[in-house]
């Protein structure tokens, strides 16, 4: 009989230990999932806002500027003359972002906006090309090209367009008469955008 009852001793104590062993595994497991869930939880988030970047098309982002006074800007024009924003002042306005290098959109929209020139400038329009990043010789190979004939000037740097917060070329903003952004688009213009965004600021 004390040797039955040692026998059921030890096989109880040897379960007990079996179910201390377990519990302590369940808890070092479960110490790990949180770790790595703290781990991987803000990451996922970052990640997901990376994507949203990439993938959201830049068209459907508002931009904080729409309603607010157009950036101020002086540019020095290809052709040598100088255009300040501040001169501008009681004109619509459409500055146009664009690099000789964003083919096919600029190269599909060049002769949109020189058309649009043509047409409203008698109504008190003006358009201003910012060459993004790019260089003379092929900024000015792009205006011969395309044959235009409203201003235009380079920003090598990209200041004019971390001003007006473009994300890329190319992106138009129309600026009141009363020198507020009215509207934005990004991507190639065609003339029926033209109409659509031009038309109420007459």
């Amino acid at each position: 009989m004390e040797r039955r009852a040692l026998s059921v001793g030890v096989v109880r104590g040897d379960a007990s230990q079996r179910d201390r062993e377990e519990r302590r595994s369940i808890r070092s497991v479960r110490r790990r999932l949180f770790i790595a869930a703290a781990v991987l939880v803000p990451t996922a988030g970052v990640l997901a806002l990376l994507a949203y970047g990439f993938w959201t098309d830049a068209r459907y982002v508002p931009s904080p500027l729409i309603g607010k006074p157009a950036p101020a800007f002086t540019l020095t024009l290809f052709d040598g003359g100088v255009l300040k924003l501040a001169d501008l002042r009681g004109k619509v306005l459409f500055v146009n972002f664009w690099a000789s290098w964003c083919n096919p959109a600029c190269y599909d929209e060049a002769p949109v906006l020189e058309r649009a020139w043509r047409t409203y400038r008698d109504r008190g329009v003006v358009v201003v090309g910012v060459d993004m990043q790019d260089t003379a010789e092929a900024a000015q190979a792009f205006i011969q090209r395309f044959g235009l004939t409203f201003a235009n000037a380079p920003d090598p740097q990209g200041k004019v367009a971390v001003e007006y917060g473009v994300y890329g070329v190319p992106e138009t903003f129309f600026v009141a008469r009363d020198g507020t952004i009215r509207a934005k688009h990004v991507g190639a213009v065609t003339d029926a955008v033209m109409r659509e965004k031009l038309e109420p600021l007459l």
